[in-house]
């Protein structure tokens, strides 16, 4: 179906199936024609349940957007969570925005607003609540002018996660389901490497791929020492350098994402997150604001978690800049730092903590100038962060190490007494 002919066709019926019909051609290139079929709203939940709609392109019947599952990141590894007892009833959507007291969700037949089902509610962790990206089982159709109820949320393929601002310990979910994540650092006097490698522990541990993203080229004087300086702390990541503003370096990043992928940008305030998603997405879609000249720093003008489609197939996810990113775990700090964890190998004891024990490798390799000083500080700062939140979140432990310092306690005080006489 050509652009003229959907120019055409009649949208007065309320329910269409748009079908994706495939042929083979002769130089063994499989192309795709598409069809619009008016239809009863039995005809289209069925096919919708089978799995025929596809949507190209955001295609409008009566303010009804409708959307390919398949181009929303919908797989086999989601599919057979879906019960057979319900598959054919179950309505699969996809989170792309989280408010306040709701959640905008996306399906092949529309999207609309839902809210999480208080059972629901009442038996999922912090952690566990749908975020944006995530799968879920709703009720109802969702559509304009009405809110469904989240009745499920299924198994993540990967998440994003850090730790809550604040003295309890609670993780955050920052981004579900993503399969590319960006790490997002402007070349300006905001730039700072280890923040970078903050993220990227987050990121392996998340499950998904990292990537870095090295924006604001145009300020930027020394270029290729900055790009060394990357690459030298961030082993085997791709790194990729951008100018969103001006849309330089966006094809490279462009090339990454296809049709069913879902990447996400994280990164501080003022970044040029929201920049590049508008400069991908070819229109001023996302707010932006500006960052002060003394360093580089911007305010939060994006104030939720917002998932985009992007022309020519794939999606993205926009996350606010982020004051603090707190560990919740060691997991990605032996991929970051790939070379201690290297060096710790060859320590005397597997339990070396790298501080005062007697043949640590590590050590010997700083006193030897074989590993940075301030890399090595660095790693042990976020393994002490990682460890100190385990110890809030883990009850277990945390009585244990409250009864040691308890027994530390009265052992003082014990000697004290000793030593002033007292029995």
């Amino acid at each position: 179906m050509n652009e003229e002919a959907f120019g055409q066709t009649d949208w007065t019926s309320r329910f269409v199936s748009i079908v994706r019909h495939a042929s083979l051609q002769s130089d063994g290139q499989q192309t795709y024609d598409w069809t619009i079929d008016p239809c009863s709203r039995a005809r289209a939940e069925l096919r919708c349940a089978r799995g025929w709609l596809r949507v190209p392109l955001a295609a409008q019947v009566e303010g009804v957007i409708l959307y390919e599952l398949s181009a929303l990141g919908f797989g086999p590894f989601f599919e057979q969570q879906l019960q057979s007892s319900d598959g054919d009833k179950a309505i699969p959507a996809r989170i792309a925005a989280e408010h306040r007291s709701a959640y905008e969700v996306w399906s092949t037949t529309g999207s609309g607003s839902a809210r999480l089902a208080g059972r629901l509610r009442l038996e999922l962790e912090d952690a566990a609540c749908p975020g944006v990206g995530d799968w879920v089982v709703v009720k109802n159709d969702p559509g304009p002018g009405r809110t469904t109820v989240i009745e499920r949320v299924l198994a993540r393929r990967t998440v994003f996660t850090r730790g809550a601002a604040g003295r309890e310990a609670r993780a955050q979910v920052v981004a579900a389901n993503v399969d590319l994540v960006f790490a997002v650092c402007g070349l300006d006097a905001d730039f700072n490497v280890r923040r970078i490698e903050r993220y990227l522990v987050r990121i392996w541990a998340s499950g998904a791929q990292p990537a870095v993203i090295l924006n604001k080229v145009d300020l930027c004087d020394d270029l290729a020492g900055r790009i060394a300086e990357v690459k030298s702390h961030c082993v085997g990541v791709p790194v990729y350098v951008t100018s969103a503003l001006h849309s330089e370096g966006l094809e490279a990043v462009r090339a990454c994402i296809h049709d069913g992928l879902t990447v996400a940008l994280v990164g501080s305030s003022g970044a040029g997150k929201s920049t590049l998603v508008n400069a991908l997405l070819g229109e001023a879609r996302m707010r932006t604001g500006v960052v002060r000249a003394s360093d580089g720093r911007g305010c939060h003008v994006t104030t939720h978690r917002q998932l985009v489609l992007l022309p020519g197939g794939g999606l993205m996810l926009d996350t606010p800049g982020m004051r603090e990113l707190q560990l919740v775990d060691d997991d990605g700090l032996g991929t970051v730092f790939v070379d201690i964890a290297a060096l710790a190998d060859r320590c005397r004891f597997r339990d070396c903590l790298h501080d005062t024990e007697p043949g640590c490798a590590v050590k010997a390799a700083v006193a030897s100038g074989e590993l940075d000083s301030e890399r090595f500080e660095h790693y042990r700062k976020l393994d002490r962060e990682a460890q100190a939140y385990k110890l809030r979140h883990d009850v277990r432990k945390r009585r244990q190490a409250e009864k040691v310092w308890g027994q530390l306690s009265d052992e003082v005080a014990q000697l004290q007494k000793w030593k002033g006489g007292k029995p």
